[in-house]
């Protein structure tokens, strides 16, 4: 859960302030983390429909994969949160392996759903987290998407929606997309912000997107 912390900035107060949604919740173990503190979370991804056995194995392997491929280009990273490669690899490992008991243990807290179209009510939610789907596959997922998910999560909402990172899997930086949004954004009536994190793996990654 430390890796969330930082990336979306989070606080002990807003980690017990009504409930979170993590969307995508993919194999990270915040859920589960946080849930032992009592804040009250869901997680939302389609890949939960899947076996939780099956899910567990795939997660573990892919911690594996996700490693490989960052320190392929290891001078364009910065490890020094994780303290190096070795670091990131065993803190990818342990979230897998705890997401995979979670799931298996507390299925309830798992909903499988795609955005940009959510099975949930408006203001479902105190918070809204989002990390790495949005931006990160900007190559696969055109600009109308991103609207509509990012309009998506901040409708079921009643406080902050926080987006990470806002490049791309490589690194790079998509600020012409990032600004059309924001814009696109503050014409439906949701102002945004982007916020310094104490956080950054890709060099100029140290921001958040925040809807309110």
């Amino acid at each position: 859960m430390a890796e969330y912390r930082a990336m979306f900035g989070l606080t002990d107060a807003e980690l017990r302030t009504g409930r979170i949604l993590d969307c995508p919740g993919g194999a990270a173990s915040f859920t589960a983390e946080a849930s032992e503190l009592g804040a009250e979370v869901l997680a939302a991804d389609p890949i939960y429909s899947r076996d939780a056995d099956d899910l567990r194995t795939t997660a573990i392997r892919e911690s594996e994969r996700a490693n490989r491929w960052a320190t392929r280009d290891i001078g364009r990273r910065r490890w020094d949160w994780y303290g190096g490669p070795q670091g990131h690899l065993r803190m990818r490992a342990e979230s897998a392996e705890r997401f995979g008991r979670d799931l298996a243990e507390h299925r309830h807290r798992y909903r499988a759903a795609r955005l940009p179209a959510l099975p949930f009510a408006d203001n479902s939610f105190g918070l809204v987290l989002s990390s790495h789907l949005l931006f990160s596959y900007a190559d696969r997922l055109d600009a109308e998407f991103h609207a509509a998910a990012l309009s998506e999560l901040a409708r079921v909402a009643t406080g902050e929606t926080r987006v990470y990172p806002l490049v791309d899997h490589n690194g790079n930086p998509l600020r012409t997309l990032l600004d059309d949004l924001r814009k696109d954004l503050h014409h439906k009536g949701i102002h945004t912000e982007l916020r310094r994190i104490d956080f950054e793996f890709h060099p100029g990654a140290d921001r958040t997107l925040v809807l309110y």
